[in-house]
């Protein structure tokens, strides 16, 4: 009987009641001079190749410099496949290393998602060693036991504050609550991916206020997009789909102003 269950509303209503705040912040940072560049001449080497492509062959290179340009953001290292990267070249490396002062300052753990498991060595390596402290990294290639070793380690041993995490591997039905703040180091197509990672830590079991930090690189596609997502603004009376597809739909202009530089 459907009737003996109580409804879904009034059960959501009591986690929230229990639940305590969730504070979001859009954090901005600058391009390093190397990311301007490599940017740059990325768009440069593209726009030629898609004004000679058409249709599938269009989409595929569109979708392969909205992954370019987004690793040049995260860190020029990701895109060249650089061995010792430094904090310094890239805005956002060193945005994130100021933060985690804070974070570690005031004695609080954090987790930090990105899209990339490149990236996400990239930050494990250059993290670790700045502050001289082991970072967990989570990723889509760990055992089961791997990987309820590592969340395990961090939800009990105080000694590790810091932990990385892919998106597709840490997003949906692990229990984080250790940590009270989160940081998406890139950020997704779709807010609702966004927020299920989120919920791993804003979830039951926290006892704290949750900070959730949202890094987007100033004057880049990062934040021509972020605004298209969050306004859900009808470029050109098209609707926006969850994903980076609707991109690949836009004129060659179109395409050009969402993504050129705007600094």
């Amino acid at each position: 009987d459907l009737h003996s269950f109580p409804t879904r509303r009034s059960s959501d209503l009591e986690i929230k009641k229990e639940l305590p705040e969730k504070f979001v912040n859009d954090i901005y940072c600058s391009l390093s001079k190397k990311q301007i560049v490599l940017y740059n001449a990325i768009l440069d080497e593209i726009f030629f190749d898609i004004e000679n492509a058409k249709g599938i062959q269009r989409k595929g290179i569109i979708l392969k410099i909205l992954t370019a340009l987004k690793q040049t953001c995260n860190h020029p290292a990701q895109f060249l496949d650089i061995k010792n990267p430094k904090i310094s070249e890239s805005g956002k490396m060193e945005l994130l290393v100021d933060i985690l002062q804070n974070i570690l300052d005031a004695g609080e753990k954090v987790i930090i998602f990105t899209q990339y498991v490149e990236m996400g060595k990239i930050i494990q390596e250059l993290i670790s060693k700045k502050f001289k402290e082991e970072v967990l990294f989570l990723h889509g290639s760990q055992t089961l036991k791997e990987k309820t070793k590592i969340i395990d380690t961090f939800q009990e041993d105080e000694n590790y504050k810091i932990f990385v995490a892919t998106l597709k591997t840490g997003g949906t039905g692990l229990n984080l609550t250790a940590a009270q703040n989160v940081i998406h180091y890139d950020l997704w197509w779709n807010p609702a991916v966004e927020n299920q990672a989120t919920d791993r830590v804003h979830r039951i079991g926290q006892e704290n206020d949750v900070m959730v930090y949202r890094f987007i690189t100033k004057g880049t596609l990062e934040e021509a997009i972020d605004e298209i997502s969050k306004h859900k603004i009808d470029l050109a009376s098209r609707s926006i789909s969850s994903d980076e597809t609707f991109i690949t739909e836009m004129s060659n202009e179109e395409l050009k102003s969402v993504l050129a530089l705007r600094l």
